[in-house]
């Protein structure tokens, strides 16, 4: 009599669970979510011409996507050199920096004097100044002698209390007309984004990614800490020196294309968030995965939290508050954790 045939046993839950948890499916699987908000974000809601909408919104879809994976990417990477995940480039008073550079332009030279300036010699302007200032405390912070968490924190608040003071002073005896004008320019804006400075910013941003892409062995071995890395032949000072000036141009340059993301105050946790969830949803600690997939989320977060708050409740606010909540609330959970052990 012949022997029946064994069927294939069943796929456990826990084995299904495991290859779920793979980086490759999780990656797939949050390409497969910025893709369809991306097609969402395009179509939901046009009405009437829809050359000029997709036109439109495809030029505010790609500000969107290089801003999000700016700040991503530079968080993770920032964060692996701190050795800590509760701090951000934003943290140490970066976009502060921006507000008090609209509020000086627009004080010193006025708005009528400010328009007639070329936008790309303003975007340079923007993004040298806050280049300069972000590698000049970052190489005190990192390559002099160790500072703990409390003096990188410390650090930040006095920056940007220093640089709101300034901003808050010349914003009393601004011309109120002026005044106006300088509101405008203090609040992100993804609409009036020129599609000169939004190619330059493009082309800025994919460079410096690909840079840090192929340092991305460097990273990892930065992870484990600043002495294994030396013990393990790692020239420290002269990698982690090429590191910030990438991280920094990445958020310079992200910051003058569209300003804060949440308008008025500087934008610190949209990167802390973004940065944790992918912790979070993409295992391992190879940043070959990490930053791919926080590079995703952030896009899918902006790009998602946008639509829904355009299209679907219909609110004209900008997804940087509810993001700056969130991820507020996520940063004193964390510090205070932090604090108990």
């Amino acid at each position: 009599m012949p022997h029946d045939r064994a069927l294939p046993a069943a796929p456990s839950r826990s084995g299904l669970k495991d290859s779920l948890r793979r980086p490759a499916v999780v990656l797939s699987l949050l390409a497969l979510a910025v893709l369809i908000v991306a097609v969402a974000f395009m179509t939901v809601g046009v009405k009437g011409n829809w050359e000029f909408a997709l036109a439109f919104r495809g030029r505010k879809l790609l500000a969107i996507c290089v801003v999000a994976s700016a700040i991503a990417i530079s968080t993770v990477i920032f964060q692996t050199i701190a050795g800590n995940r509760i701090l951000t480039p934003s943290i140490m008073g970066f976009d502060a920096l921006y507000a008090l550079l609209q509020t000086c332009f627009v004080f010193f030279l006025g708005s009528a004097r400010l328009a007639s300036i070329d936008t790309r010699l303003l975007f340079a302007v923007e993004t040298l100044a806050m280049l300069a200032f972000s590698l000049a405390l970052y190489r005190w912070l990192f390559l002099g002698a160790r500072r703990g968490l409390q003096v990188l924190l410390l650090v930040g608040v006095v920056f940007g209390l220093l640089f709101r003071g300034t901003m808050v002073l010349l914003q009393r005896v601004i011309d109120p007309n002026e005044f106006v004008v300088l509101q405008d320019r203090l609040f992100a804006s993804f609409n009036g984004v020129a599609p000169d400075l939004l190619g330059i910013a493009t082309l800025v941003i994919v460079a410096v990614s690909l840079v840090l892409w192929r340092l991305r062995g460097r990273l990892d071995v930065l992870l484990l800490g600043r002495d294994q890395a030396i013990n393990l032949g790692l020239d420290y000072r002269r990698t982690v020196s090429l590191i910030l000036i990438l991280v920094s141009l990445q958020v310079a340059v992200a910051t003058a294309l569209v300003g804060p993301l949440n308008g008025f105050e500087p934008v610190s946790f949209f990167g802390l968030l973004v940065a944790n969830v992918a912790y979070l949803l993409v295992p391992g600690f190879r940043h070959a995965h990490v930053l791919v997939g926080a590079a995703l989320i952030g896009i899918l977060l902006l790009a998602g939290g946008q639509l829904v708050l355009e299209q679907l409740l219909g609110f004209g606010s900008a997804v940087g508050i509810v993001t700056e909540f969130v991820g507020g609330i996520l940063f004193i959970v964390m510090l205070l954790r932090g604090m108990a052990r």
